[in-house]
């Protein structure tokens, strides 16, 4: 008894203070587990992860497509099988019209290589170096022997090259498999993972943030749309007042690629220089080049973190913040999954810590269609509890 009194003094001797703390960082440290396990199993199950994560994000850019051919009249099967096939061909046409360009431009981008390598060398001789036809030769041979004892360098280059462009292409079949299921049986995908993983007593709530949180998806793809739309206008406006042919097809390409923060940018508006140098000489790539890097800067300062902070009911700072995180965790992969990720945690921790009686109808991300389903979601729920 004497004991069970001094250990009853000894806790209550504990500052009210350090007891919270110490509870707090518990359940912290529990959390940290739990969150250290989930990033485990993703950077395990990476590419699968990955798939998964991209194939959601097309599934919001294309369900409304697939949802207005179903009421048209057509088949789900059918509408999603139209509606894949059709971003494939678009998507297939505008890279092919670009690499066709760019072969028919190299001969006469190789016939300007030359005509600079002439001009290069002249000037090395006669500007202001003055640089002998032995110096020159003999700065020739160091390059052919750098060249050549990088042999096997290259050679493990272009075998890594080519296992990554497998790795690729096997995890874009695997992406394209999965779309179609997401948008064939989305809706009854959803179902089954709330029905294993979630009680019956709160799932008609983890439904309507579910939902939610998809439709806060939906309206970050519109607005990456939005931005992407932005981006290639200015490309193809000024491609087209250079003079560079194809102009509208290197603004379609700038468009897709728009949808990788940063990177996809980056690519797409260095294969439009190259288009202009190949097609119409050094000086209008230049001017390309510089309206490029302009775009670039215009969407990654204002556009993205203004629009999309908009759209998703961010600050534009966890806009920038948040891509440039994962830009630096995991890639091109991170920094096109950062914002998503971000808006669908917003809303659903938004949509989840409302009381029962309060209502969600102002969240600007709220559409008709999320809340059809979670009235049903509800129905099913008050069914099963008869």
């Amino acid at each position: 008894m004497e004991m069970r009194g001094e250990k009853r003094v000894a806790a209550e001797e504990v500052p009210r203070g350090v007891r919270v703390a110490g509870a707090v960082c518990w359940r912290l440290l529990a959390i940290a587990a739990v969150v250290a396990v989930v990033c485990w199993l993703a950077v395990t199950l990476y590419a699968v992860v990955t798939a998964t994560a991209v194939a959601l994000l097309l599934a919001a850019l294309l369900a409304p497509g697939v949802e207005w051919l179903v009421g048209k009249g057509l088949p789900r099967t059918l509408a999603a099988a139209v509606v894949l096939v059709g971003g494939l061909a678009a998507v297939g046409g505008v890279l092919t019209l670009v690499v066709t360009t760019v072969i028919r431009g190299l001969p006469g981008l190789q016939e300007q290589i030359g005509h600079s390598v002439e001009a290069t060398h002249q000037w090395l001789q006669h500007g202001p170096l003055q640089l002998s036809q032995g110096q020159l030769d003999q700065g020739l041979e160091r390059l052919t022997t750098t060249i050549r004892n990088s042999e096997a360098t290259l050679t493990s280059g272009a075998l890594s090259t080519a296992s990554t462009l497998l790795g690729f292409l096997t995890g874009l079949l695997l992406v394209l498999f999965t779309l179609f299921f997401f948008l064939r049986d989305g809706r009854k995908i959803w179902d089954f993972v709330l029905r294993v993983t979630v009680p019956g007593s709160v799932r008609a709530r983890v439904d309507v943030a579910g939902l939610r949180s998809f439709a806060s998806l939906v309206a970050y793809i519109r607005a990456t749309a939005a931005v992407a739309l932005m981006d290639a206008a200015g490309v193809g406006i000024g491609t087209a007042f250079v003079g560079v042919p194809l102009s509208a097809v290197l603004a379609a390409l700038v468009f897709l690629g728009a949808f990788v923060p940063y990177v996809g940018s980056m690519v797409t508006g260095t294969v439009a220089v190259l288009v202009a140098l190949v097609t119409t000489g050094p000086f209008p790539a230049l001017v390309v080049l510089a309206i490029v890097v302009g775009v670039m800067q215009l969407e990654g300062h204002v556009l993205q973190p203004l629009i999309l902070g908009h759209a998703v009911r961010l600050h534009p700072l966890a806009i920038v913040l948040g891509i440039t995180a994962g830009f630096i965790l995991a890639g091109a992969v991170g920094a096109v999954l950062a914002v998503p990720i971000t808006a669908i945690l917003n809303a659903a921790i938004r949509s989840l810590v409302l009381e029962h009686g309060e209502t969600v109808a102002a969240d600007p991300t709220d559409t008709d269609e999320a809340q059809v389903p979670a009235t049903s979601a509800q129905a099913s729920g008050s069914e099963e509890s008869r």
